[in-house]
């Protein structure tokens, strides 16, 4: 049967944790882990989510779970699906959970490690676009022009000045076994992507926007909306990778407003007419690069 609103699994495994009202990311863990169930094990390094789920004497996970170091979240995952196997274990679903920095930056390495030795675990990153755990610092994967707090928007530079980077098709390079894109604003595509993620054998790996309020300067019961706009605007896409091709999944009619969606956010307020158009340009020409090599 397929995983949908209905069909979920009722039992919470994440719950009771220390996240900001709001919080993308902890939405992100908790659906991915009812879509994979009890039998799953939880790999989490430093990030929100581990400060949030581990609070001695709380341990906010019903499942298996266990803190990695910052760069280690798919090397222990590596670890732990071949010490279950090592016990004659075979029905479990090792999955980590990483932040955008602990993804992009500094778990690099061990990612693509795990990839190229094609070990069968699953790595989500919830991206909230900085590290927002220590107090909103760059990461590889802010967005040009958002002001953090080691990229503050002044009169002479106006945010960061570099480009969000590419990790699924960096991934995709790879040659993964599986590879997906994915929101919190698109529930239902996230749990079939990470269902579909489950059966299959290798390396699996889904990059999930997931909007931090405190972070984006957004209200805290406007996640799920501002995670379904970036979609809208084509800011932000929906994808898969398999079998050495690109498949989209959504193709809006016609794209959002960028600036709307950009001036709901604090951390885009300082931005100019010009910088508008420079990542609506941007945003163009990802798309014609995504028309001419997607399904």
């Amino acid at each position: 049967m397929a995983v949908n609103a209905k069909t979920l699994n009722e039992t919470e495994f994440f719950y009771g944790h220390k996240a900001c009202a709001g919080c993308g990311g902890s939405l992100a863990v908790r659906i991915a882990l009812k879509v994979l169930g009890e039998n799953s094990i939880a790999v989490l390094p430093a990030g929100c989510m581990s400060a949030v789920g581990f609070n001695f004497p709380q341990l906010c996970f019903g499942n298996n779970a266990i803190i990695s170091t910052f760069a280690g979240t798919a090397s222990m995952l590596t670890g732990v699906a071949a010490g279950l196997r090592a016990q004659g274990i075979t029905d479990f679903h090792a999955v980590g959970f990483a932040g955008d920095g602990g993804t992009a930056d500094i778990g690099l390495q061990a990612l693509s490690g795990a990839i190229d030795r094609n070990d069968d675990i699953l790595y989500i990153c919830y991206d909230n676009e900085a590290y927002m755990n220590t107090g909103i610092q760059k990461s590889s994967l802010t967005p040009f022009g958002a002001k953090t707090t080691t990229t503050p928007a002044g009169k002479n530079i106006r945010g960061n000045l570099r480009p969000k980077k590419n990790m699924f098709e960096i991934v995709a390079a790879h040659g993964i076994s599986y590879a997906a894109t994915a929101s919190v604003g698109y529930l239902n595509d996230f749990m079939k992507k990470v269902e579909k993620a489950s059966k299959i054998k290798g390396t699996k790996y889904i990059h999930i926007i997931a909007p931090c309020p405190t972070g984006w300067g957004v209200k805290t019961d406007e996640t799920v909306d501002i995670a379904r706009e970036v979609v809208d605007c084509g800011l932000w896409y929906l994808a898969e990778y398999e079998n050495g091709q690109y498949t989209l999944n959504y193709r809006p009619n016609q794209f959002g407003d960028v600036a709307a969606y950009l001036q709901k956010q604090t951390r885009f307020k300082h931005l100019t007419e010009e910088d508008i158009q420079t990542i609506i340009s941007s945003r163009d020409t990802k798309w014609e690069f995504i028309n001419q090599n997607f399904h």
